[in-house]
């Protein structure tokens, strides 16, 4: 089954082709355009200019992903949760090919997408390289923990299309508040990566921040106030100087605001570096994350365990969480680097499994919907 992915929820235009089989889901072709740099002197995703940039950019990319290639069997689309101005894009561009060409489409909600990101795979293109710890196959019932900017839910899968939350933050998404935090250390956005690449030459123990409901008995997830203490701290103490990164090669050229914070300092033993600050809250935020996500396994105890969403790609967190899961015999599932990011892929993927089910939504009567959530 040759199906279109086509996800626009927030600042990533990306379309995808992707043929899928009981043997796999493979990618054909894809494509995907950022709009960090847009966004980047605003502090962060400003709707109106997201959508003006996605209705730019949809068109080309469909035009570039599809070239030589033949029509899909299936169009799958980000129908929500997530800004309107993006997902109303990508739906009308579904609808408008679903009604050109007779192609049925599968209305797919962006967490379902995160959880089978996992399962993408491209090994018929050779460019690509995978992960070592990349796996593609789930055993349900499965437990999906996906973290991202603007989600932090924990999702019980029955089967490759059944979905319960079972649970969720109460304000802030984990991502949420490593860019909020990043922004009160005048981090360039996005400023979540910026704080992990700093806590690589931190002390995690340097700062006792709070593990916001860590210990209730609930799956329920609380940033705000660990947030809160960040700037509370930062307002009450001041930092030492610092290291400024572990690897140079990675790091590139290093943010002019963080280069202001460091070029006259000189490391001292009795206060706190920006790097510790940066690594003792990171520690915070995965403490949370991986405690919640185990007591939710032990509570369901599923065969497998998902990571999935941007900050799935914390090296810290796949870490940990993947060590914590082996040791309480539970095998954790990560997507590779390149897919833990919004993509279409992964929206092809859900899709497939609705399609299998042919649950189709006409083009007629499909709308974006912000604030889907699973029940």
């Amino acid at each position: 089954m040759l199906i279109l992915g086509i996800e626009s929820s927030c600042d990533d235009t990306a379309v995808a082709l992707v043929d899928c089989s009981p043997e796999g889901c493979f990618v054909v072709r894809e494509s995907a355009v950022s709009q960090i740099d847009l966004h980047k002197k605003y502090g962060g995703v400003v709707p109106e200019l997201a959508g003006r940039a996605h209705a730019e950019k949809i068109v080309p990319l469909i035009e570039e992903v599809l070239k030589n290639q033949p029509r899909p069997d299936v169009i799958a689309v980000t129908a929500g949760p997530g800004l309107i101005t993006g997902l109303i894009v990508g739906v009308e561009a579904a609808r408008t090919l679903s009604m050109v060409w007779n192609v049925p489409i599968v209305a797919v909600n962006h967490i379902w997408g995160h959880s089978h990101s996992v399962e993408i795979q491209t090994d018929r293109d050779p460019d690509f390289h995978r992960d070592d710890n990349t796996v593609t196959t789930i055993e349900y019932p499965a437990l999906a923990l996906i973290v991202s900017g603007g989600h932090t839910e924990l999702i019980l899968m029955n089967s490759a299309n059944e979905y319960k939350k079972i649970g969720a933050t109460r304000d802030d998404a984990a991502g949420e508040c490593f860019d909020k935090v990043a922004k009160l250390l005048e981090l360039e956005y996005p400023g979540g990566p910026k704080i992990s690449e700093l806590a690589k030459t931190g002390r995690t123990d340097a700062i006792d921040f709070p593990r916001p409901m860590l210990k209730d008995d609930n799956l329920e997830f609380s940033f705000s106030g660990l947030k809160t203490a960040a700037l509370y701290w930062l307002r009450d103490n001041k930092l030492a100087g610092t290291v400024i990164a572990s690897d140079r090669r990675e790091r590139g050229n290093l943010w002019p605001t963080v280069m202001g914070l460091l070029r006259s300092f000189t490391p001292r033993n009795d206060k706190p570096s920006v790097n510790d600050f940066c690594a003792s809250f990171e520690q915070a935020i995965v403490d949370v994350l991986v405690g919640k996500t185990l007591k939710a396994a032990k509570l369901y105890n599923p065969k497998t365990i998902i990571l999935g969403g941007g900050v799935a790609a914390n090296e810290k967190l796949r870490e940990t969480l993947a060590h914590e899961s082996q040791s309480i015999g539970h095998e954790l599932l990560i997507p590779n680097l390149k897919y833990c990011m919004d993509n279409a892929a992964m929206i092809a993927v859900a899709g497939y499994y609705q399609a299998q089910k042919k649950e189709f939504t006409d083009w007629r009567i499909l709308n974006a919907d912000p604030n889907w959530e699973i029940e």
